[in-house]
């Protein structure tokens, strides 16, 4: 089939979209992506989320599929959800023109889901700087465009909470000053970021925090406690891990198996395999999986589960 037969074909909003079929339109040429957009300039806003939504599934499960041009073209869709979806497509990419796209996006968007999106999205950057992986120049330009977004009063809670956890990676005195202040908010949505901000910021001094927020009363404290754990893979977090593991909520057990597995240790490794027998098969799955992350230094296939 043509490309121009196919466009007019996911065109209709009234024939079903086949998701496997959107293979067609990867790595298109210079032409093929005027033709592509061209033909979705005329496009429903249904239609549009949907094929987005579907093309950044896509390029998640196969990473031979490549749909970053038409993800940058949309960065300027006049709709908010093709928006976001196009920031979300565009998170295996690393090259820097992206920073300025996203830094615009962040300060000058209308909508605070596409500002909040932005945010995360340079939080891919400013883990790149921490890692010397950028030339310092961008690397002070992402640091300064998120602290610009955090100290912003003007700025919703979700697009500050969102600068808070992209600024996390940078070893900076404020940055740790922020991350406190966030935990110490009023708002709980800002102390679930600073807790996840935590585990991003890999300062092993966290570690009494998280510990005291796995036992919180709040199933997402737990959760992103857990998470952050796992980050830091400090192994006197492994008992308190443990005690997770039959918690009332499916995803902080979930959690806590996963931190376990990014812990090294005969400890952790111990209560891994005592998973491997639960009755819970969905916990045996994620317990196999937590068993390949502690093999990190060794033969991830010498486990005999």
């Amino acid at each position: 089939m043509s490309l121009q037969r196919y466009l007019a074909e996911i065109s209709d909003s009234n024939k079903r979209l086949v998701s496997s079929k959107l293979t067609n339109i990867s790595s298109l040429s210079p032409e093929e992506l005027r033709l592509f957009l061209e033909a979705w300039a005329g496009m429903d806003i249904e239609r549009r989320r949907q094929i987005m939504s579907q093309l950044v599934e896509l390029a998640e499960e196969n990473c031979k599929l490549n749909f970053d041009d038409i993800f940058l073209a949309c960065l300027q869709d006049s709709d908010e959800i093709v928006r976001v979806r196009s920031i979300e497509g565009l998170w295996e990419c690393e090259h820097r023109s992206l920073i300025d796209r996203f830094i615009t996006l962040l300060r000058e968007d209308s909508k605070e889901s596409v500002r909040s999106a932005a945010a995360t999205a340079l939080g891919k950057f400013a883990m790149l700087a921490e890692l010397e992986q950028l030339r310092p120049e961008d690397g002070v330009k992402v640091e300064s465009v998120l602290l610009t977004a955090i100290d912003d009063d003007e700025n919703m809670i979700e697009v500050k909470r969102r600068a808070i956890e992209a600024i996390a990676p940078l070893s900076r005195p404020m940055v740790k000053e922020i991350i406190q202040q966030a935990y110490e908010s009023d708002d709980v949505r800002i102390r679930v970021s600073a807790i996840y901000a935590m585990g991003r910021n890999s300062d092993p001094d966290w570690l009494p925090t998280l510990v005291r927020e796995l036992g919180s009363t709040d199933a997402e404290m737990r959760f992103e406690a857990a998470v952050a754990c796992g980050e830091l893979g400090e192994e006197s977090a492994v008992p308190h891990l443990m005690r997770l593991i039959d918690d009332l909520d499916s995803q902080v057990q979930l959690s806590a198996i996963a931190a376990l597995g990014m812990i090294s240790g005969s400890e952790a490794e111990a209560a891994l395999r005592e998973c491997l027998n639960h009755h819970n098969e969905h916990i045996r799955q994620v317990a196999v999986e937590a068993m390949e992350e502690l093999a990190f230094d060794r033969d991830p296939f010498s486990f005999e589960l």
